[in-house]
């Protein structure tokens, strides 16, 4: 370990920055066990997730509103990209100008989906990742019997 009288000025601005940033997106430490691993886990299906939503009362349902927040999202993605596409095409008729209009939209779509599911279903209330950690866990764990 390095002394800190020993670093440089722009390497203590840039613990600093890391560690500003680390506390305010945990989420790099919460999935850092699940991401790069050297024998992924195998995909589970539809049924294993109701199984998991049905054997856990606590994260269950919260992975359950998590989900259903997640398919908003989608179809306001789907809605953004072709309406914007759409837009594009019909006043342009240029092809490029109507693709990146289409992936601009669901950008656009997906992260107002998202703002809407969220207040629809108060998920800044549960705590969806912790719910999608302990789901990890125990896919994990089934996994291995």
């Amino acid at each position: 370990m390095e002394d800190s009288s020993s670093k440089s000025f722009l390497r203590k601005q840039w613990d600093e920055y890391k560690e500003f940033w680390a506390d305010r997106f945990p989420f790099t430490n919460v999935y850092s066990r699940y991401i790069g691993r050297e024998q992924s886990l195998p995909s589970w299906s539809e049924s294993d997730v109701n199984e998991f939503i049905a054997s856990d009362p606590v994260h269950g349902p919260t992975l359950k509103t998590a989900r259903e927040a997640a398919n908003i999202a989608l179809y306001g993605s789907a809605i953004g990209a072709i309406t914007t596409a759409g837009f594009a095409w019909k006043y342009s008729k240029s092809l490029h100008g109507a693709g990146l209009s289409f992936v601009g939209g669901a950008v656009f779509g997906w992260t107002f989906g998202q703002e809407i599911a969220n207040h629809a279903y108060q998920l800044y209330r549960l705590d969806t990742m912790a719910a999608q950690a302990k789901f990890m866990d125990w896919w994990e764990n089934k996994c291995r019997r």
